[in-house]
Parts: C-alpha cells; structure tokens; sequence
C-alpha cells in the first residue's frame, strides 16, 4: 500500500441462489433513469441545460403538476406580501 495511491474498493462476483431475474438486484440505480436524458454522464453545463430544456419541452405534462405548484407559488406570495402589509395598487391603472 503506497503513501500516495488510493486503495480500491474489492469487487465481488456474488449470485444469489435463488434469484431467477435479470441483471443483478442489488445494482444501486434510480427507477426512473431509463426514461431521462439528463441522468448520465454529461460533461458540460451547456450540455446539461440543453438536455433539461429538451427534456422538459418534449414531455409533455399529463398530470397538471407544473400549472399546481404555479399556483401554490403564487397564493404563497400574495399571502407574504399581505404580511408585509405591501401596497398592491401600484398595480391598477387609476390615474
């Protein structure tokens, strides 16, 4: 073992007995990294951000989750600025 080397991580060729499946089960893996592109192994910002725009510009929102937390960012920001006691009719056209 050397002063400035790192010491590798032992890999191990273990099979379960009974398990009949594909692949190995105990492989650490999100569930939903087969339908995104912007899992992986991107190299660049640029990349990355053009990956997330076409990701979300390409699929399309089924279940209205977008236009909800849209709308619960909203309420929450009338509810602050009612705190704070701000003048909302700076933003009617009374002249």
């Amino acid at each position: 073992m050397g002063i400035l080397s790192t010491r590798k991580n032992k890999k191990y060729n273990y099979q379960p007995r009974y398990y009949k499946g594909e692949g190995n089960p105990y492989e650490l893996k999100h569930k939903f990294d087969d339908f995104r592109v912007t899992v992986g192994s991107n190299k660049g910002m640029k990349s990355k951000l053009n990956n997330a725009v076409d990701d979300y510009k390409y699929n399309a929102d089924k279940t209205g989750a977008n236009r909800r937390i849209m709308i619960i960012i909203a309420a929450l920001i009338l509810v602050f600025l009612f705190i704070i006691d701000f003048d909302l009719s700076i933003f009617s056209f009374q002249r």
